[in-house]
């Protein structure tokens, strides 16, 4: 078998260790040997809360100063789900056909290797940097994200650590590494709504009060407003109904009240505030004279967006000199811990194709691997240049 290169070799490693949120199961020791014996100061947090599991976290730190570049993403994965599914074992790193599989290749343990083993290649060739890189390692993501990124902010910041620019290399492609970089990600709001009726006979239904006209009116008035037609970067909100229940299995009973859920996925035209308080107008004026109640789940997914700038372009020129493709500037997609880090610096995502990302046989190209630690490398010389 060819020996694989440090970026791969790397992965596989990482993807041996079974990291389901928020079990860490070594994948941070293996980053933290490699990058102490490179000279990085490390230090792990193991942040807690109460109803919540505690999680390992890492942050390493090489050289002093600005400008100060840092490089985020999390070691943890989902679960595999039923393991007769998978054409290999999910954390064996098994190699077959030019790629690597296993549960995270993609997501995010690939990106990790590939800028690990490309800071280490830059601190070989120039034995410094002109500022400082850090690498900021949660076990939280795929999880609540509560004791995760946000703590290991707070805890850097509480060093006085202040970042200038952030990559997180998140799984961003579509088709072909090269495609897409995210500059920003919508908001995410979840909300239920209930109406409480009066449980009777379906046959006297004078004597009830049925919730569930007012629960599809309601239904339907939110699904069909239209929130905002987008923005420059973002896309229109859309409200999602998620579910309805009136948990009641007979037909010949009106029930005594209706939930739904909703999710909203919002751009950078709103505040969970302020959506908030649109929904509720929607909701109110859909229900008439019925009495509804409305919880919203707290939200910790803003809309975010790092404005194309000198940066952007930075990285966009590295990914297009290495693959030939020019990135789409892009807030597609789901959450990610980006919307943490943007509190502190300007933020792009960029790492390996999404398409396996949370499947059967997740896997990622071995060529894609390299060639993202090469995109890396490239960000590294055109942000630090030589000592």
């Amino acid at each position: 078998m060819t020996a694989l290169s440090p970026a791969v070799a790397l992965t596989r490693e990482l993807l041996r260790c079974p990291s389901v949120t928020p079990v860490d199961a070594g994948a941070l020791e293996v980053l933290e040997r490699m990058l102490r014996s490179a000279g990085f100061a490390c230090a792990r947090k193991i942040f807690s809360e109460p109803g919540a599991a505690d999680v390992d976290n890492l942050f390493a730190k090489f050289g002093t100063g600005r400008p100060h570049l840092v490089f985020a993403g999390h070691t943890d994965v989902v679960p595999p789900g039923d393991l007769q599914r998978w054409r290999f074992q999910p954390f064996s790193g098994e190699i077959a056909e030019g790629k690597i599989f296993g549960r995270g290749a993609s997501d995010m343990k690939g990106a990790i290797a590939a800028f690990a083993v490309a800071t280490l290649d830059y601190l070989r060739r120039h034995g410094s940097v002109k500022g400082a890189i850090s690498f900021l390692i949660t076990g939280d993501e795929e999880g609540p994200s509560i004791n995760g990124t946000v703590k290991l902010l707070d805890w850097a910041r509480s060093q006085g650590e202040i970042f200038d620019h952030c990559i997180v290399g998140e799984p961003t492609n579509v088709s072909a590494l090269g495609d897409m970089m995210k500059i920003g990600r919508r908001g995410s709001l979840n909300g239920s709504i209930v109406v409480r009726g009066k449980q009777g006979h379906v046959a006297y239904p004078e004597r009830a009060h049925n919730p569930v006209p007012a629960i599809a009116r309601i239904a339907a008035a939110l699904a069909g407003h239209e929130l905002d037609r987008g923005t420059a970067h973002f896309a229109c909100s859309n409200l999602e109904v998620t579910s309805i229940d009136v948990g009641n299995p007979t037909v010949n009973v009106i029930p005594a009240q209706a939930r739904m859920s909703f999710n909203v996925r919002f751009n950078d035209l709103w505040t969970p505030e302020t959506l908030q308080a649109r929904i509720r107008e929607i909701a109110q004026a859909a229900a008439g004279d019925t009495a509804i109640e409305i919880d919203f789940a707290p939200c910790n997914a803003r809309a975010f967006l790092t404005e194309p700038g000198a940066f952007t372009r930075l990285v966009a020129r590295a990914i297009e000199e290495a693959t030939g493709r020019k990135p789409e500037l892009s807030t597609t997609g789901g959450t990610s811990d980006a919307r943490f880090i943007v509190r502190d610096c300007p933020v792009v995502e960029f790492g390996l194709l999404n398409e396996t990302i949370h499947a059967v046989d997740e896997n990622a190209s071995i060529a894609d691997i390299d060639a993202l630690t090469a995109i890396y490398g490239r960000v590294l010389e055109y942000y630090f240049g030589a000592p």
